[in-house]
């Protein structure tokens, strides 16, 4: 099992590497698809991933990423309006049919998994957007690490008991320690590379420190939902790991984070 999921997660960090550096269409298209899969995974766990609000929101879902792509994201707004009233009529023509949390987990199930993981697209494309987006994968992935380590150390008290008995306070700060820590390595190696900061260091560390306690939100948000629905993983598609949404849920709210931070600190 470890052997599994440490190769898949090698294979991951490649695949990483090597899209993110050729960049455009490529990374593009590929953050469309894992979105895409992410939110399929996400609306069969809602069941109602073959069923016509599911349909709408898959479309609504590939319209986005075309405005994206084109450099329209201010139809967002008026995309969001007009998927929301065509999925209150799926609800009302076809009553009662589907029932007001089939509707409302297909417009929550768009938001949560497209346009949060969107933002690892908007952040390529800022100055210096290859090496920013690093700093998405090693504040989210980098404090999944230190608050394991950390926490399986000195781990005493609980952080959320009935939702992660095994998560620890002290894994949790171990975590955004862990986090900040890389990030100003990270800054102080590649500063030449991080030109829109003036001391990359310290706002690379900053904007991991922040990733990483934001990606623990994201972790526990993912495991909370399956609770909810009492299931153990979203997929199989990524062996040892789970599905998409098992892998990248602390990514979702990673991203925005390090894209607006980033923005802010340059």
């Amino acid at each position: 099992m470890f052997q599994t999921r440490l190769l898949s997660g090698i294979a991951l960090v490649l695949i990483a590497l090597a899209t993110v550096s050729l960049g455009g269409t490529v990374w593009f298209l590929t953050v469309a698809a894992i979105s895409l899969i992410g939110l399929w995974e996400l609306y069969r766990v809602f069941s109602i991933h073959n069923s016509i609000p599911g349909y709408v929101g898959y479309a609504a879902s590939a319209f986005y990423f075309v405005l994206l792509y084109v450099e329209q994201t201010s139809f967002l707004l008026p995309l969001m309006v007009a998927f929301f009233l065509m999925l209150m009529s799926v609800y009302v023509f076809a009553f009662p049919k589907f029932t007001s949390e089939h509707v409302f987990s297909a417009f929550f199930g768009m938001f949560y998994v497209p346009i949060l993981m969107s933002h690892m697209i908007l952040t390529r494309t800022m100055e210096d957007g290859a090496w920013l987006v690093g700093l998405i994968f090693l504040s989210a992935w980098g404090c999944d690490t230190c608050a394991y380590c950390v926490g399986k150390l000195f781990g005493k008290h609980k952080m959320t008991p009935k939702l992660s008995p095994k998560k620890s306070v002290e894994g949790g700060i171990g975590g955004i320690v862990g986090a900040a820590l890389l990030g100003c390595l990270y800054g102080a190696v590649f500063a030449s590379k991080l030109t829109e900061f003036a001391v990359p260091a310290v706002s690379c560390a900053i904007i991991c420190g922040a990733g990483g306690a934001i990606s623990q939100i994201g972790d526990l948000s993912a495991s909370a939902i399956k609770r909810n629905h009492q299931i153990k993983d979203y997929g199989t598609l990524i062996p040892g790991h789970g599905g998409i949404m098992d892998r990248f849920d602390s990514i979702l709210f990673t991203a925005p984070i390090i894209y607006y931070l980033a923005q802010l600190l340059k």
